[in-house]
């Protein structure tokens, strides 16, 4: 079977038969269990999560009812009877070899990691792309309904963001500006103010001799900052655009660190 949270939860057989949960109450259990798989959750976590602050004073029971319904409709699609194990400390999710999209991420993200430090960046660039692949939207998209689970949803997400950032860092001193224009033309959309990702636009754009678009990318980051939040861009965005206006030489330099040449 394989279990996804990168995105809205969803369980799939072997065969392709879609057996998600349909209660969001149990549907959120699944999520929590698989974001915490192989490790052991208390009862009085898991009931924080699904009813945050103002659990019934039945929580107890229905979490146990709930997990009741969890293993009886993973038996019938053909689960072990080992995925969800009980201890004295509280659950435990075992992958007892199904597949689980958040554990293929960390492990091709590490993967990334030790080629990067090992000076394989092609190698370390395809593992990230595989990575971010895995992601059909923000984490746990379908249950983020009480404040604790939106916390958790969101430690998922700002890693997809960490390794999406170093991914484009990494492609453009790849020299692979062109190819990513469009990628990043989606993400600015999707993030209007991501400052970082703007500026790895902006970069993509000048090294790709399209300076009025580069130009433009910044002026719309900067009016959505100060209509949004009254507030000019960060000091290195400032600093590259200021860079570009002065055609400066690293600019065209790929294999210079991105960070380091307009921090100042």
């Amino acid at each position: 079977m394989k279990f996804s949270i990168l995105g809205p939860v969803e369980v799939e057989t072997d065969t392709g038969e879609k057996v998600t949960p349909q209660a969001l109450k149990v549907r959120s259990l699944l999520g929590m269990l698989c974001m915490h798989a192989e490790h052991v959750i208390s009862p009085a976590r898991l009931i924080g999560a699904l009813w945050d602050e103002t659990p019934p004073r039945t929580a107890a029971a229905a979490l146990q009812v709930y997990i009741s319904q969890l293993r009886a409709g993973f038996l019938r699609a053909g689960a072990s009877p080992a995925l969800i194990t009980t201890t004295p400390s509280g659950y435990t999710m075992r992958l007892c070899g199904h597949a689980l999209d958040l554990a293929l991420f960390e492990s091709s993200a590490a993967g990334a990691e030790q080629a990067v430090h090992a000076g394989r960046p092609l190698e370390a660039a395809r593992l990230m792309s595989e990575s971010l692949a895995l992601w059909r939207g923000p984490a746990l998209a379908d249950v983020r309904t009480t404040p604790s689970l939106d916390g958790y949803a969101q430690q998922l997400d700002e890693r997809r963001n960490a390794l999406h950032e170093q991914r484009l860092n990494l492609e453009l001193r790849l020299g692979r500006h062109a190819q990513l224009i469009g990628e990043l033309y989606g993400l600015v959309q999707e993030h209007p103010m991501w400052e970082n990702v703007h500026s790895n636009l902006m970069i993509a754009l000048y090294r790709s001799g399209r300076i009025p678009e580069c130009l433009a990318a910044y002026q719309r980051i900067r009016r959505t900052l100060q209509e949004e939040l009254g507030m000019e861009p960060c000091s290195r965005l400032r600093n590259l655009h200021g860079a570009i206006l002065a055609r400066e030489p690293w600019l065209d330099d790929h294999t210079r660190p991105l960070t380091s040449a307009y921090a100042s």
